[in-house]
């Protein structure tokens, strides 16, 4: 009797019927019947076969060129790549565009095929809500909606920031589903580990990756989701994070920098300081990108207008947290760079320094830490009445604890004296960049059901190198 009910959870309802009406026919004892059900399973599955046009996994993201934005999907059977949309009020679907699918091919022992879609909308009018769907004739989604962003320099533009958010115990995900309801922010950045073993494709053939792209489905159909790599989705060389996001620039999502309101914001792997073995010439690479794109922000015509620097990397130059791992055991590599290697790999912490870079944030431990402005691990506070008015170093959050199977982490019990909040309440952090001198952020408590625990102004009259005397 239990087979057959944990059986009729999965098979077609007539198929179901049809075997109990066989099996009272022949008179079978009910241990031989649910035995035959077991044997005949396998078959009766294999005779309802899945939708593989259907998308699903749907997400947006920012291509870093006003007016724009790229919607991702993934089906399972190659099909055209449409998005049909509107103004959010006006005639339904009045407006297509075209796309491209790709396959990909997990690197697991099923070698799962999927295709990933992607197509691009342009023309979007700043600050105008659409409506869309997408798929094409023979499935299409549910549908969404989405603000195009504002591409003026005096745009305030809110965030949701947040990394380590998991597919089991994902404990922020609900409070964060309806904050995007409730169209409290206009982007999310999720700093790296886009899951814990999302994509650990020898476990799982990556179908923990499936699930936990339709878990943020809820919020990425309808905000850009934008992202950096992590730790968890480095196996098979982060195939399955370079494929399935579409971020801006032509490096797979690797690293990459946009624009929005008066910030120049730059995602980049802080990965390549751990993963040698995939290739040490990509340490090399980013950090030489970095140096030019800093350089490009810096040009006074661009700082002037986007005085704002941030940097998104998903393991910190500085935590307190007492795990034995990069911030305990030894000095950061992404701070300080290796010294095992030919050449000797450059740390970020000066380049970082040298173009004035004023907010980094980061993820990787599973809780929140505020810094005091920091360089070359001394405390340089604006002054000591007001820390963060005119800081001489860069500010450094960490929000690592939206919620994953690995819990919380514990901190060290005596922190440096950069250290200045910590909290191993799981949440997120939200941030605003509200003109060319105040960033205001804060935290959020989901174990105190949604209580901000910590904020702070960041306030500059000046920016860049020369801030810092």
């Amino acid at each position: 009797m239990i087979a057959v009910i944990i059986w009729y959870h999965f098979l077609d309802v007539c198929c179901y019927f049809n075997l109990v009406f066989l099996l009272c026919r022949v008179k079978m004892e009910p241990a031989h019947a649910a035995c035959a059900l077991l044997s005949l399973a396998p078959l009766l599955v294999l005779g309802v076969p899945p939708i593989w046009t259907q998308p699903e996994q749907v997400h947006l993201s920012y291509p870093g060129v006003p007016g724009s934005m790229v919607v991702t999907w993934t089906t399972f059977n190659k099909t055209e790549s449409k998005v049909e949309y509107s103004l959010l009020g006006g005639r339904l679907f009045d407006m297509t565009a075209k796309g491209d699918a790709t396959l990909f091919v997990d690197s697991g022992e099923e070698k799962r095929k999927m295709y990933i879609h992607r197509v691009k909308l342009t023309g979007l009018k700043p600050a105008t809500a659409y409506v869309y769907h997408c798929g094409s004739d023979e499935g299409w989604s549910d549908v969404f909606f989405f603000t195009a962003l504002n591409d003026s320099t005096s745009f305030s533009p809110r965030f949701a920031l947040y990394g380590d958010l998991g597919n089991e115990n994902p404990q922020s995900l609900a409070r964060l589903q309806k904050e995007t309801q409730l169209g409290m922010y206009d982007v999310v950045l999720h700093i790296g580990t886009t899951d814990h073993d999302i994509y650990h494709s020898n476990i799982d053939n990556a179908r923990i990756g499936d699930e936990f792209m339709r878990q943020i489905q809820s919020i990425a159909a309808y905000l850009p989701y934008m992202t950096c790599p992590g730790n968890h989705e480095a196996t098979y060389n982060f195939s399955n994070y370079r494929n399935r996001f579409s971020m801006p620039g032509q490096t797979e999502s690797l690293w990459y920098s946009w624009n929005l309101g008066s910030a120049h914001i730059i995602s980049f792997s802080t990965e390549v300081y751990f993963y040698l073995e995939y290739g040490l010439e990509l340490l090399f690479k980013q950090y030489e990108w970095l140096k030019k794109d800093l350089e490009e922000a810096n040009k006074p015509e661009n700082r002037a207008v986007r005085p704002w620097i941030i940097t998104m990397g998903h393991r910190p130059m500085y935590c307190s947290d007492d795990d034995q791992d990069d911030c305990t055991k030894f000095d950061s590599y992404v701070r300080l760079g290796r010294k095992d290697t030919k050449p000797l790999a450059p740390g970020l912490e000066d380049l970082f320094y040298r173009y004035g870079v004023d907010l980094e944030l980061w993820a990787h431990e599973h809780t929140y830490e505020r810094l005091w402005p920091v360089y070359g691990d001394k405390v340089y506070n604006g002054s000591k009445e007001q820390p963060y008015v005119n800081p001489k170093a860069p500010v450094h959050i960490v929000t690592g604890s939206a919620g994953c199977r690995e819990k919380t982490d514990r901190f060290n019990p005596n922190p440096k004296e950069w250290s200045a909040f910590r909290s191993t309440d799981y949440g997120y952090t939200r941030m605003q960049v509200v003109n060319t001198t105040h960033v205001y952020l804060e935290q959020v408590s989901d174990d105190q059901y949604g209580k901000v625990i910590d904020s702070i102004w960041v306030v500059k009259e000046k920016h860049g190198f020369s801030a810092w005397f």
